[in-house]
């Protein structure tokens, strides 16, 4: 099967699985169900699919395309639509998990070709996070579109600021088809230190910025962090009726183990596991919304981690854990909460094996240095919460000039 079809059938499929909580009777089409959201009955419409916008920009221009399995709408995946209506795509550049988006986390990804219209496909998580001089000499401007899950250690984001770096290094123009963040109702965490930058932390912004992409772009710009100071010469496509306070249910899922709503409200929460010996459920079907180990004694749930598809070798494979099924979860409470690190905490007392429960990678994904000392010294979830708030209150005044769909509070 053709490189591109596959991605296609591969969206089809999760869709179906994935909207709107698995009602698999929901459509969205390029647009949000109605079901999504808990403030308006009007739909959301993804910048890919106002094709008036964007399309006269690109016409006779050498195009290359930022995107995966997620840039669909309805059906239809963002290349076919720039192909069908006559724009020259020269280059497809694929992130973290690939062009088909089934790749392990941190798996690196070779270059390919789609077969049925020979478009390159370029990694830019294989061997290299750049397009080298001679690509870029062959493009006039970048298109990026792709589902972000609004978290400072989620990866898509690190690779559009690297292209908008590149884009200002040969002097391209950048364009961004925006779409909804599903976490983008909630700001929080610590703003990152920058000396803990990382491929799981590009820029000074909470764990939980609320920003869409094209809101990240436009404050990459205008806040000089992109290389040099200097600006991309960019522009934003924005959606409709979407604003900070709306419930987007994604219509396909953004990566291998975040399968469910769930598992993305969650995500904030539980993804420090990666950097200890728990199991958060990578390699089970229901990855981030449930954690373990096999030295946890004192609860009834459990799980053993297989092999699976985005998984191939999970923490703790074939080893049974016991530990906590978040599954029940209220939506709305998990939102409410924001970043819980009472999971965490919980679990670093259960294991009581001191600092040697954490590895370096946690002060990249948590973005400072002092947090795993205070979880150490015994404070609590909400005293660690407390430490952050001014950084949240900072963020929020920061980011309010860049801001294309209204906020909430």
């Amino acid at each position: 099967m053709a490189a591109k079809s596959l991605v296609i059938a591969f969206a089809i499929m999760l869709s179906a699985q994935y909207a709107c909580g698995g009602d698999a009777s929901s459509t969205h089409n390029g647009k949000c169900c109605g079901k999504c959201h808990d403030t308006a009955a009007t739909e959301v419409t993804v910048g890919a699919a106002q094709v008036n916008e964007y399309i006269p920009m690109l016409k006779g221009k050498r195009v290359a395309l930022f995107s995966n399995h997620t840039g669909m709408v309805g059906d239809r995946h963002t290349l076919d639509i720039l192909i069908d209506n006559g724009v020259n795509v020269v280059k497809i550049f694929s992130p973290e998990h690939g062009f088909r988006g089934t790749a392990d986390a941190g798996e690196r990804v070779s270059s390919s070709v789609d077969q049925r219209t020979g478009v390159e496909i370029y990694s830019l998580y294989g061997k290299t996070r750049f397009p080298d001089e001679a690509t870029m000499r062959g493009i006039d401007v970048i298109v990026s579109d792709i589902q972000d899950v609004g978290l400072r250690f989620y990866t898509y984001y690190c690779t559009m600021i690297d292209l908008m770096n590149t884009a200002i290094k040969y002097g391209k123009k950048f364009v961004v088809l925006d779409r909804p963040n599903p976490n983008g109702m909630t700001v929080d965490g610590p703003i990152l230190d920058m000396k803990y930058a990382s491929g799981v932390g590009r820029l000074p912004i909470p764990v939980v910025h609320g920003l869409t992409l094209g809101e990240m772009a436009l404050m990459a710009n205008g806040e000089g962090w992109l290389d040099s100071g200097k600006k991309a010469d960019l522009k934003v496509i924005k959606c409709k009726g979407y604003t900070h306070a709306t419930r987007y249910a994604l219509p396909i899922a953004p990566s291998p183990n975040l399968p469910t709503m769930k598992s993305v409200y969650l995500y904030p929460s539980l993804c420090y596991f990666e950097a200890t010996p728990v199991s958060l459920g990578r390699g089970t079907e229901a990855p981030f919304t449930r954690y373990g180990h096999p030295d946890f004694h004192e609860y009834d749930f459990e799980f053993t981690p297989h092999p699976t598809a985005g998984a191939k070798n999970p923490p703790l494979n074939g080893q049974l854990c016991k530990g906590h099924d978040l599954s029940g979860l209220d939506d709305e409470a998990i939102i409410a909460k924001g970043i819980n690190l009472e999971y965490l905490i919980e679990a670093y007392r259960q294991l009581n094996i001191g600092d040697r429960f954490f590895t370096s990678f946690f002060e990249k994904l948590i973005g400072r240095g002092d947090i795993r000392t205070m979880i150490e010294q015994g404070r609590t979830a909400d005293e660690i919460k407390a430490t952050w708030a001014d950084d949240v209150a900072r963020f929020r005044q920061q980011r309010k000039p860049y801001l294309l769909y209204e906020d909430v509070r």
